[in-house]
């Protein structure tokens, strides 16, 4: 039996496409991701969240600002004092900055090594940043107001190659630690969900550098080490203080392992119908024939609004909660797909990413149709499309 169609409560505003965020979704998601690691979230919001929008994310997940008292308290009053994240994490200046600008008060702690330049700018926005070179250490601290040490990390690489002293390699920091000690140490995980003798061994590592600076590290140094795939790895917790998830939080993973919810939900109008004959073919490139006379629908939307090429032949849509695939390449501005056997009308609503009446296509789930990555999904959704934060939308497994 079909669903009733999905339409905004704004029709006169959402005439075209538009992005839903379930800011239900996102709390269920991190209550999830906290109980698992059983420690204080420092949640990734970097990438405007993940293409989900920083700002309205960070609200929902209960991170405290300082204005804008009656949403905060609206926010917060969802989100119990267990369950608040630790902090946030970005990854460039001008993301902290547009927190910052906002009222946003919540520890940020910038994941990307920063130019020596910039250190100074980063204080000013009272960044907790991250560090691995002597000098940028030293620096650090000479920004430091006198008698207090402004907040850092110690990133220590393990085997990602991206930044961070190599494990092996921490030695030669052990004095400039003991003069200027940091308040966390951490390492970042290559591939825990994808193989667990590559987490183990990194773990290893990264306890033998803790092993090798215990001695000059403060009482109650914050250690952490899980990315979404260490959390769900593990069945005991997470090792340290601190989890610092990001793609599970928007459930562009793990959404079946560990029952999250569908956050982000692209939806587009049909603004055009039209038949094809048998042997007729669709969009550029004539990629996709009619194998008998067809209905096509147009969608108000394509690539240029997050929906990807690469779902070109490949990609489903769900129409009054019916399935149909699209056909024919994904253009910049439209998508056509096959509706022969779902009645619909120019004006409705086709769901190309989420749920809709008793079906759901996951972002993980439309990333594979296409053969891109999750994180590549979810970041170009809001590209061009306007934004609206909802709570409590119907989703089915």
């Amino acid at each position: 039996m079909s669903a009733p169609p999905i339409y905004p409560a704004r029709s006169t505003d959402l005439d075209r496409a538009w992005l839903e965020v379930d800011d239900d979704a996102l709390r269920h998601n991190a209550r999830v991701l906290r109980a698992r690691a059983g420690v204080p979230l420092l949640v990734m919001i970097k990438a405007n969240a993940y293409g989900l929008g920083a700002l309205d994310s960070a609200r929902a997940l209960g991170l405290p600002f300082a204005d804008h008292a009656h949403d905060q308290a609206h926010n917060q009053a969802h989100v119990s004092a267990a369950d608040r994240p630790w902090g946030a994490g970005i990854a460039s200046l001008d993301e902290a900055e547009e927190l910052r600008a906002a009222g946003c008060t919540a520890r940020l702690v910038c994941s990307t090594p920063l130019r020596a330049e910039e250190l100074a700018r980063a204080a000013a926005l009272d960044l907790r940043h991250t560090l691995h070179r002597e000098a940028d250490i030293a620096a650090w601290a000479a920004l430091s107001p006198a008698g207090a040490l402004r907040p850092w990390h110690l990133a220590i690489d393990t085997g990602m190659a991206r930044a961070g002293v190599r494990w092996d390699e921490v030695a030669p920091l052990r004095r400039i630690l003991a003069a200027h000690p940091p308040e966390g140490v951490f390492t970042h995980f290559h591939s825990a969900d994808e193989s667990l003798a590559s987490r183990e061994q990194q773990d290893a590592r990264f306890d033998e550098a803790l092993a090798a600076l215990m001695d000059v590290l403060p009482a109650g140094c914050l250690t952490h080490r899980d990315n979404s795939g260490g959390i769900v790895s593990r069945t005991t917790g997470s090792p340290g203080q601190l989890a610092r998830p990001g793609i599970a939080l928007y459930a562009g993973m793990f959404a079946d392992e560990l029952g999250l919810r569908q956050v982000p939900h692209l939806r587009a109008r049909i603004v055009d119908l039209r038949h094809v004959e048998a042997g007729e073919s669709v969009s550029y490139g004539a990629t996709w024939t009619a194998p008998s006379r067809r209905t096509i629908a147009t969608l108000a939307a394509g690539y240029a609004d997050g929906y990807r090429r690469h779902l070109s032949n490949a990609g489903v849509v769900l129409i009054h909660g019916t399935r149909c695939p699209v056909v024919g390449r994904v253009t910049m501005d439209m998508t056509m797909v096959d509706v022969t056997d779902q009645p619909c009308a120019v004006g409705d609503v086709a769901t190309l990413l989420g749920a809709d009446g008793h079906d759901l296509l996951s972002t993980e789930w439309v990333a594979a149709r296409g053969g891109v990555s999750p994180y590549e999904l979810l970041v170009g959704l809001a590209l061009r499309v306007p934004v609206v934060r909802c709570t409590g939308l119907r989703q089915s497994a």
